[in-house]
């Protein structure tokens, strides 16, 4: 028998019952909401950011999680195991003391000196009042050549290390580009349209607080392998893997090659997965 049911009759079993009942639906609502609630909050902390990076590193393939100071030619071959960032590494001096080997030719792209390079092709260049220049580097510009939409971050935004920056629309394709520092993001756009300016989160004074970017000859490395791994990809349908000597990259290799394979290239390169 139930309530509005003729003939039912209230008891204290009745009330009992309905009351626990309804004690345990509220306890359930309050568990779920309240784990819904810390569960959005985490999401956009800097811890989720963190996880979310180390399992994207954990699956990237072992040629892309080469150590720089091999890149740099210190070492015959050693894979990172600090997801990139050199400043918990407490080899790096050892390695960073031997001499670098580098490659000798030429690449055909323009890297300043005056920056240092994210392997998510992004570069960071320190200002003299404290502030850091981050944009995109040459490779990835002639990949993408004139984009079709870009998103930047909005001022204010905190950014942090590996974090999504850069959101790009090109030929129906998506470009995420991570940011190569954490920081306070205090103007967007620049000369070039993509470039940021940030306030960093870091002591630029301290040697280590930019050690996990790239500099001179491990940059070269880097990108000289980033070129083969182009060719690879980009090659003909059919025809086999060859690497050329000479030549430098077209500007716009997206409206160039459009058959090519580019959800592959895009996620090599942007350290996608």
């Amino acid at each position: 028998m139930f309530p509005g049911v003729d003939g039912f009759h209230w008891t204290v079993g009745h009330v009992i019952f309905l009351s626990l009942f309804f004690v345990v639906v509220v306890t359930i609502v309050a568990t779920v909401t309240k784990a819904l609630l810390r569960t959005a909050a985490d999401f956009h902390s800097p811890r989720a950011n963190e996880l979310c990076w180390s399992a994207d590193f954990a699956e990237l393939p072992a040629a892309d999680r080469r150590c720089r100071h091999e890149l740099a030619g210190r070492v015959i071959q050693r894979t990172c195991d600090h997801e990139f960032d050199c400043r918990s590494c407490e080899n790096y001096s050892s390695f960073a003391d031997l001499p670098a080997n580098g490659y000798g030719r030429d690449l055909g792209l323009d890297y300043p000196s005056d920056r240092l390079y994210h392997r998510g092709h992004t570069w960071v260049k320190p200002e003299e009042d404290g502030t850091v220049s981050i944009g995109i580097d040459a490779l990835a510009d002639h990949l993408i050549g004139n984009p079709d939409l870009v998103r930047l971050p909005r001022v204010g935004d905190e950014l942090e290390l590996n974090q999504t920056a850069w959101r790009i629309k090109k030929n129906g394709h998506s470009v995420r580009l991570r940011a190569p520092l954490e920081g306070t993001v205090l103007s967007v756009g620049g000369e070039d349209g993509w470039s940021l300016k940030m306030r960093p989160r870091v002591d630029l004074k301290d040697p280590k607080s930019l050690r996990h970017l790239l500099q001179g000859p491990e940059v070269h490395g880097w990108i000289a392998r980033e070129l083969e791994r182009l060719q690879v990809q980009l090659r003909p349908a059919g025809t086999q893997p060859s690497l050329s000597d000479g030549g430098v990259l077209v500007h716009g290799l997206m409206d160039a090659v459009p058959e090519s394979d580019w959800n592959t290239v895009i996620a090599d390169t942007f350290l996608e997965v």
